[in-house]
Parts: structure tokens; C-alpha cells; sequence
């Protein structure tokens, strides 16, 4: 029993004197990159809300799995591994995937690369603080994409070909989004820029929209709200 004491005790001493040095692992300097892959199942659920949250980093999302996710994270620090819970209850299943709050960035090297299943209906929600986002979701079945991003480059690609249609909502704050449309579908976009204007290839403004030719004529329907802060905002129609 004394030893035991004594060795929590002793490693609690370590902890504390590196802490106070400088050299605990979480606080210190940067460790060398690590990347570990984690996984959620694939389950009966009709449908899935996934919530994605990141503070500052490299954002990569794509589909591609035969799971319902499948993910890849590079960190170089522990304190910066992200949590993922995932929940269904009923015919519908929630996913959270989160960076861990208070993290410092500091010369951090932070990326995270998701596929998700292209077949399970998907509601999904972005809040992305800083960086970079290259979402390919074109070939998602989508219910719907949400997107608040605070400063960095943001890269949206819809091409594919929707089986429903859906609301993409994009807000941003500093820098620049790019959004290319998939083709074959109608679009109809509001955007509302404040700095740097708004360009829209392959697109026509009718009163305060854009719409493609296809607008009102194809089968699904692809509805997009875009409001950018200090930036340019480019849509990219076919």
C-alpha cells in the first residue's frame, strides 16, 4: 500500500515538474506528426445528422465509404485527438466528430480526412473556425449541407449526380468560398457578398437570384444560400 502511494505520488511530481518545465507532451513544444484512423459502423438508420466541428486546421471531406464514416487525423499533439460519438435512436442517428475545446494551435499540424457512406441519407452541418475546407460531396445523398466557416479558403464541389433535392447553406466570414454546381439539375442560389463581390459562371440573375438553364425543367433541384463577409464568392456552374 506505501508503494503504491508513493508511486502515485512520484508520478504526480514527474507530471507537475514537467508541466512546469516546458516539457509535458500536450503543452510543450510540437511532437512529430502522428495520424490515426478511426471508424463508425454502418447501421439501419434511415437517416443521419453529422456534425462536424473544428476549430482551425485542414478540413477534407469526400464519400467513398462502405462504413458510414471512416476518418483519418493528423495531430502533433495528444490533447488535439478528436472525439467522435455517434447515437441512433429510432430510424435516425446522430454523429458528432469534435475537436477538443481549448486546444492550442500554435505551429500545430491539424488535418482531418472524412469519407462518408454515399448511399445513407445525410443531413450535414459544418462549423469550421479557420483554415482550409475541401468538401467533395457531389456524390453524397445529401438532405441537406450547412457550412459556417470564420476566416480561411473554403472549397465546395456538388457535382454528381443528387437523387433528391436538397439546401446548401454557406456562411462565411473572411476569405474566399468556391462553390462548382453539379450539372444536369437546376440551381437556384442567393448570394449575398460584402467585400469582394460575387461571381457566378454559367449562371443568369434573375431579380436577386441565380438560376441555370435547368431551373424549373429538371427533375431535382439544388437551392443554395450563400452569405460571405470579407471576400469573393464564386459559384460555378456548368
Amino acid at each position: 500500500m506505501l508503494t503504491i502511494r508513493w508511486g502515485a505520488l512520484a508520478a504526480a511530481t514527474t507530471v507537475s515538474l514537467l508541466t512546469l518545465t516546458g516539457c509535458d507532451e500536450n503543452f510543450g513544444p510540437p511532437g512529430p506528426s502522428r495520424t490515426e484512423t478511426r471508424s463508425v459502423d454502418l447501421d439501419n438508420s434511415e437517416l443521419v445528422r453529422a456534425e462536424l466541428k473544428m476549430g482551425a486546421g485542414e478540413l477534407h471531406v469526400r464519400g467513398g465509404s462502405p462504413q458510414l464514416m471512416d476518418a483519418e487525423f493528423t495531430f502533433n499533439r495528444p490533447m488535439m485527438r478528436p472525439s467522435i460519438h455517434y447515437d441512433a435512436s429510432g430510424f435516425r442517428g446522430h454523429l458528432l466528430v469534435e475537436e477538443p475545446s481549448n486546444v492550442h494551435h500554435v505551429n500545430s499540424n491539424y488535418r482531418w480526412d472524412l469519407r462518408f457512406n454515399d448511399d445513407k441519407p445525410l443531413d450535414l452541418i459544418v462549423n469550421f473556425g479557420a483554415g482550409e475546407g475541401r468538401l467533395d460531396v457531389g456524390e453524397l445523398r445529401l438532405r441537406s449541407l450547412e457550412i459556417h466557416m470564420g476566416v480561411g479558403e473554403l472549397r465546395v464541389d456538388l457535382r454528381g449526380r443528387p437523387r433528391n433535392d436538397y439546401d446548401v447553406s454557406i456562411h462565411g466570414g473572411v476569405g474566399e468560398a468556391t462553390i462548382y454546381l453539379p450539372e444536369g439539375v437546376g440551381i437556384v442560389a442567393e448570394a449575398h457578398g460584402g467585400i469582394g463581390g460575387i461571381n457566378a459562371r454559367g449562371l443568369e440573375k434573375r431579380d436577386d437570384r441565380y438560376v441555370n438553364e435547368a431551373y424549373g425543367h429538371s427533375k431535382t433541384t439544388v437551392r443554395l444560400e450563400v452569405h460571405g463577409g470579407i471576400g469573393a464568392i464564386n459559384l460555378v456552374g456548368s
